[in-house]
């Protein structure tokens, strides 16, 4: 099992390059390997480039060479014709001997893939780096179980939790590196989402520093304030999409179909823990700046915690710092 772990821990690495550009479908990597453990073939979804799933990009690149051969994939192949054909045929056409997988499909309409591969005599193994590959497709397998797209609340806070000084005052908290890290964030997510009162105060563009039009996250604004005509979310850059409500009810039917899978919340408190409060949020990334205020903003508003028996707690998945600057991931358990 070692070596099948190694070719999908692999396969995981090649999925993540589909991170904010596969949107409404999952990322899913796949690896074709040869009888003597070498690789044929490597492939990954992209929908801005193709629109392929990662088995049938790997397939194309591999030709007869993968009649006999092993695959990796992340996720179960999918089994229904959609914008693309059943990737179960295409692999059963392909000749393919033994298919390896990590995360059963929980999407009605495309699962089954598996015993699809059975019956046409396939040998079919389940659950490889299952947890490594799940993680790594958070944002889509919560769209499909929770019926909203994977939120990420970014905070960029001083060491006490202050995002604005008593003044008003909010900018370069971080360091430059730290900042630069936000830019990756953000090109790896479908879509970035913001109050209207944030809009109001900031004018905030909401797209990578290194924007491209036609290929830049999905802007979203949430609340019931009037929007200044000419703010920056309203240019070229980036699609915009305004949700006029402050029910979190319509806003997650909202958010569900606009198809993305992952956002990036990018607001103040109010929103922030108005959705936290609602079990909408699924993970907190803070960048905490090497500072103290001791009074200002805090990034988040009063959740009611009476006792340290009330406080919400939090698992930390990663830590990482950035010269003076300590970025942590944590996951929101709604529990």
């Amino acid at each position: 099992m070692t070596h099948h772990l190694a070719f999908m821990q692999r396969a995981i690495a090649l999925s993540e390059n589909g991170c904010g550009r596969t949107a409404p479908n999952p990322i899913v990597g796949a690896v074709i390997v040869a009888t003597d453990g070498s690789v044929i073939a490597e492939g990954f979804h992209d929908r801005l480039t193709a629109p392929d799933h990662a088995e049938v990009v790997a397939l194309k690149i591999a030709g007869d060479k993968a009649r006999g051969a092993t695959m990796y994939v992340t996720l179960e192949p999918c089994n229904h014709t959609g914008t693309t054909g059943p990737c179960t045929q295409a692999i059963i056409d392909a000749g393919i001997t033994t298919l390896i997988y990590a995360v059963a499909d929980p999407n009605p309409v495309a699962s089954g893939g598996a015993s699809v591969l059975k019956a046409a005599g396939i040998e079919v193994v389940e659950g490889v780096g299952q947890e490594e590959a799940a993680y790594a497709n958070r944002a889509w397998l919560t769209k499909i179980i929770k019926g909203r797209p994977f939120i990420t609340w970014k905070v960029a806070a001083t060491l006490d939790g202050k995002v604005a000084a008593m003044d008003g005052t909010s900018k370069w908290i971080t360091n430059e590196a730290s900042r630069a890290d936000v830019q990756k964030v953000r090109r790896s997510v479908d879509a970035i989402m913001v109050g209207t009162q944030t809009v109001i105060a900031d004018d905030p563009h909401l797209v990578p520093r290194d924007a491209k039009v036609g290929a830049n996250p999905l802007r979203i604004v949430c609340g019931t304030q009037e929007l200044p005509k000419g703010a920056q979310v309203f240019d070229s850059a980036a699609p915009t999409k305004v949700i006029a409500s402050k029910d979190l009810e319509v806003i997650a039917a909202e958010l569900l179909a606009t198809g993305v899978n992952h956002i990036l919340l990018e607001s103040g408190p109010t929103l922030a823990s108005a959705m936290l409060h609602g079990c909408m949020l699924d993970e907190l990334m803070i960048y905490q700046g090497a500072s103290l205020l001791g009074a200002g903003k805090n990034f988040v508003a009063d959740l009611g915690a009476l006792t340290l028996d009330h406080a919400m707690s939090m698992p930390r998945v990663s830590t990482e710092t950035f010269g003076d600057d300590v970025k942590s991931v944590y996951r929101i358990t709604n529990e």
